[in-house]
């Protein structure tokens, strides 16, 4: 008997039907989903047991084979690969730094001056690629203390190299160049074995021969030198920011000063013209006042000026109907007697003529009192404009008058402190003049030594004037016309000696105006005419003295 659970195909054995009848189909499921479950686990086990992972500080290096066409060993920086077992290996390379002290001593520098160099150097396995290759050829399966021992030769070698091509002051003064050249030397060396340079400290530089020190002190002399410098620049700064400060300080009180009287004068002159403008007002309002009374007056006797005529002429035209009517009941009295008698038609044309007269009497009175009111009311209309512009123009030449006696007055406080100032500086200036003559004329020793010191000083100004004087007047050349002359001399010969006669005036005056002395031999020259003859003592009287030996 087969299961009705079970596959056609299986056939249990004779013995087992009766046990798999017993178990139930959910044991059946749960022993194959443990049997999965189990089948899984030892799958993950030998998954995790291939694949490799490498941390951040680390690197992995994976050899043996299939690692890769021409290769050794493949590395790996922060990442995972698989590892086959039985024929791959693998070994990390830790990226942790090393410290190596240097107790360089005794280089040679450029000079031939040893110099001691004690630097710490930090290095540490590097992460390019090629970097990473070399490090697991020759860095693989080696102590800190190994890695450690190598890089101290290469680093000893490089830098004693570097010493040797640069200079002690650029040693000791351009750090920056010479930790430059120790990377440049250093590096490439390093990364020849895996390795790469992360920081150099110089931790001192010395020398045997006390080079350096020497050097220093030099610099530390000229830094004093400057900082003395800078401080006495320093000091005269502060001194002319104080006096610009005052300065600045004694032309705002003063800008203030002046702000504050203008402001005054100001205020002042706004609240006189404010003063006048109120007293114009106040006039104005009063002549105003009263123009307008005097024409409400006026307006009042004209109107009842106007109705007195109006009554009047009604009264008159009154009287002249009721005379007209009378004349009128007379005429026809008249009339009715002309009938009776010859002369009635006489009478009666006297009756009319005398109502036309009275008729014409009274529209000539009417007429009369119409014109005295027109012309009243025109005079009244005239005098009222004739007043208030009379009244305007008072005022305002009185607020005008007064605006210009203002501005006069201003003006001329000005004109004074003005003119007050400029004396008292032309006083000071003369003051000061006169003491520095006073000066002059005692250092000099007297008022007459002192003008001839100032008429030195001003010598070079004559001379310089005088020649300008002639300096536009050109000689291309003098021709002397020479025709003889009297006594055996010649026209040129008297001119000279005409000429010659003008220098002692000349020289007295230099003695006696500019305190200038002659030399003795011009001097003997010019006073021989004391030993000449006649012409010379004739010549006397002009101050000329003849030549000695003037020949034609």
């Amino acid at each position: 008997m087969e299961p009705t659970n079970m596959a056609p195909e299986l056939v249990w054995p004779v013995a087992l039907v009766p046990l798999a009848q017993a178990i139930p189909p959910v044991a059946w499921v749960a022993a194959g989903a443990i049997a999965l479950v189990l089948l899984l686990g030892i799958l993950y086990a030998f998954i995790k047991s291939l694949v490799k992972r490498c941390s951040s500080n680390q690197v992995l290096v994976k050899y043996g084979m299939f690692v890769g066409s021409g290769q050794t060993a493949k590395t790996i920086h922060g990442g995972a690969t698989y590892v086959i077992p039985f024929v791959q290996g693998y070994q990390y390379l830790s990226l942790e730094p090393i410290q190596i002290e240097i107790p360089l001593r005794g280089a040679l520098s450029m000079e031939n001056i040893r110099v001691n160099v004690p630097s710490v150097f930090t290095v540490a396995v590097g992460t390019q690629p090629e970097v990473m290759n070399n490090a697991a050829i020759r860095l693989l399966e080696l102590s800190t203390q190994e890695i450690r021992k190598q890089a101290e030769e290469i680093i000893f070698g490089q830098l004693r190299q570097v010493i040797a091509s640069m200079r002690i002051e650029d040693i000791n003064r351009d750090r920056d160049a010479f930790l430059q050249h120790i990377q440049n030397s250093v590096e490439p060396e390093l990364k020849k074995i895996g390795l790469v340079l992360i920081n150099v400290n110089i931790t001192d530089v010395t020398d045997e021969s006390g080079y350096i020190d020497a050097i220093g002190q030099k610099a530390a002399s000229e830094a004093i030198q400057q900082a003395r410098g800078d401080v006495a620049d320093e000091e005269k700064k502060g001194a002319i920011r104080v006096a610009n400060a005052e300065r600045e300080q004694a032309v705002e009180v003063a800008d203030a000063t002046k702000l504050r009287e203008i402001g005054t004068r100001e205020a002042e002159r706004e609240q006189m013209v404010r003063l006048a403008e109120l007293l114009k007002e106040q006039t104005v309002g009063e002549r105003t006042a009263e123009f307008q009374r005097e024409v409400q007056v006026n307006d009042a006797e004209r109107e009842k000026r106007i109705a007195v005529a109006n009554a009047n002429a009604e009264a008159v035209d009154g009287e002249n109907i009721a005379e007209a009517r009378v004349a009128a009941s007379q005429a026809e009295l008249l009339v009715q007697r002309a009938e009776a008698y010859e002369r009635g038609e006489s009478r009666k044309r006297e009756a009319e003529a005398a109502v036309i007269e009275i008729q014409n009497r009274a529209m000539a009175r009417a007429a009369l009192a119409d014109a005295e009111r027109v012309e009243a009311e025109k005079r009244a209309e005239l005098e009222a404009v004739a007043k208030a512009e009379k009244a305007k123009i008072i005022v305002e030449a009185e607020a005008e008058a007064q605006k210009r006696r203002l501005e006069a007055e201003g003006e001329a406080a000005a004109i004074y402190a003005k003119l007050e100032a400029e004396a008292r500086g032309q006083y000071e200036i003369l003051a000061k003049k006169g003491e520095g003559l006073k000066q002059i004329v005692a250092a000099c020793g007297g008022a007459r030594e002192a003008f001839q010191l100032m008429m030195l000083e001003h010598l070079d100004n004559l001379a310089e004037t005088s020649a300008k004087a002639i300096s536009n007047i050109k000689f291309d050349k003098v021709v002397v016309w020479e025709n003889g002359g009297k006594d055996g001399r010649s026209n040129t010969a008297d001119f000279l000696h005409g000429m010659t006669g003008t220098l002692p005036p000349m020289m007295q005056v230099l003695r006696d105006v500019g305190g200038i002395d002659v030399p003795e031999n011009l001097a003997r020259f010019m006073g021989g005419a004391d030993t000449a003859e006649t012409p010379s003592k004739k010549a006397e009287g002009n101050g000329a003295v003849e030549p000695l030996d003037a020949k034609p």
